[in-house]
């Protein structure tokens, strides 16, 4: 285990050490795990360290607590049958939950250095300065303190600046973006996205009834400027979705002055840009320019969230947006969120206090050394075309000869390997030939013969 002293990892350590135990049980039915206390003197931690891993797992739905018995590990049906589930997403997803199954198609940045244990300690801090009897129950935009740290934190000159009561905090992200394409009054248009483009945003545009016009990034992260203005006169575009800083998947960017001619034109045809901002800090230096540095300021929406630079234990989405304020706070009193105030007040400490930055330099410092170590892995096999990502979590690779991806997908299944085929991040169908290859994994793991065994699937597809 990494740094297993190291109290700010412990949990993690305890973390890996359940995985590996409930993945070593020879059957999948039911077992009794250690006691929290048991674990504790075992592992030579605290019972709160404990607590916190068995949480974990708990979220996870890979165990249960029975009432003055202890935990148990739930029963994990067999890997779905390709036969049986025709979703391919659903596939992914099923299957790298499953114990035992190695998730090459990861995505959580925060796997490699998280905030959850300093977010928790704040929590508690605060819970004994703020009785629950004072907390507020129902804040249906946010906590304010937290909406403060954030217009400030987005705020980076006096014109335009950001307010408070231009900041909207919802239970994640799905939520957040599903009103504001109510609130914006855009169910039913048409959108435009960057290809390949994140699953999640595309299942949601595919939700609010949203037609997709995809635009390809190039191997060096750039538009077809030219096709991408014509695609603006041609169609009736009501919305244009575009990642800040990284393009993700992608892992390219698009130069500044790329970015303020298509702002230039989308300001012209009164088109709302959602810049996406989850991955908006996980660049490798320099930072990118960003859409809203040129985005005509009334038709802007930026949304994010924390989980993928805090961790699990901050999983709220939240938008910002100058525009149709009126709407917008209607429509969020009337799904009527009920956040802990405690917890976004915690979070909102990490932002004023300087810790979320002093973490985000140590994070990207992290993904950079696991990019690098990674790159080395993919480069000595020569399957596919290896572009360096300028940031974000995860390689976007294209296979050097035509291959059947669902085959390789399958193939790999059977090696309790999980990855992410190309054409997930496509409406269309797109970039068949192409992977999402994470690097923010558990590096304690075989993950070089992973890759060889990726390696190998490629060259014996049919």
């Amino acid at each position: 285990m990494d740094k297993p002293k190291d109290a700010s990892f412990a949990y993690q350590s305890v973390y890996r050490y359940l995985v590996e135990w409930i993945e070593a049980s020879p059957s999948q039915g039911e077992r009794k795990l250690p006691s929290l206390r048991h674990l504790a003197q075992r592992l030579g931690v605290s019972v709160s360290t404990t607590k916190y891993a068995y949480s974990l797992l708990e979220d996870q739905e890979r165990i249960y607590a029975k009432p003055k018995s202890g935990y148990f590990t739930r029963w994990i049906p067999a890997p779905l049958s390709t036969e049986h589930s025709p979703n391919l997403l659903d596939q992914v997803f099923a299957n790298a939950r499953q114990p035992g199954m190695l998730a090459l198609s990861s995505d959580a940045p925060a796997m490699l250095l998280s905030l959850e244990n300093p977010l928790l300690m704040i929590e508690r801090e605060i819970a004994r300065q703020y009785p629950r009897s004072l907390t507020p129950l129902y804040l249906p935009f946010g906590e304010p303190e937290l909406r403060t740290a954030l217009a400030e934190r987005y705020t980076c000159s006096t014109a335009p600046y950001w307010q408070a009561e231009q900041v909207y905090i919802g239970s994640d992200l799905h939520t957040v973006l599903d009103v504001s394409l109510s609130a914006l009054e855009l169910r039913g248009t048409v959108a435009l996205v960057e290809s390949p483009c994140s699953w999640a945003i595309l299942r949601q545009l595919q939700a609010a009834n949203i037609r997709v016009i995809e635009v390809p990034l190039g191997a060096d992260g750039r538009f077809n400027m030219p096709a991408f203005h014509e695609l603006l006169k041609q169609e009736p575009i009501r919305l244009a979705v575009l990642s800040s800083t990284v393009n993700i998947p992608q892992g390219g960017v698009v130069p500044a002055q790329d970015k303020q001619q298509v702002c230039r034109w989308l300001a012209e045809r009164d088109i709302w840009l959602f810049e996406n901002d989850t991955y908006g800090d996980l660049y490798f230096e320099p930072r990118p320019a960003r859409y809203r540095d040129y985005a005509d300021p009334q038709r802007l929406v930026v949304f994010s969230t924390f989980d993928k630079v805090i961790g699990s234990e901050a999983p709220y989405g939240y938008v910002l947006c100058r525009g149709q304020a009126p709407h917008l706070q209607r429509l969020f009193m009337e799904r009527g969120f009920r956040l802990s105030p405690i917890r976004q007040k915690a979070i909102a400490k990490l932002l004023t206090s300087k810790r979320l930055d002093q973490h985000l330099v140590m994070l990207r410092a992290a993904l950079l050394e696991r990019m690098t170590r990674m790159k080395a892995l993919l480069e000595a096999l020569g399957e596919w075309q290896v572009v360096e990502p300028s940031g974000g979590a995860s390689f976007w690779l294209q296979t050097r000869r035509t291959v059947d991806m669902r085959w390789v997908f399958e193939h790999l299944l059977a090696q309790r390997i999980v990855i992410a085929p190309g054409e997930l991040f496509s409406q269309q169908g797109t970039w068949k030939q192409s992977l999402r290859l994470s690097y923010t994994l558990d590096w304690s793991k075989d993950i070089a013969q992973a890759v060889r065994q990726l390696a190998q699937a490629i060259r014996q597809s049919p």
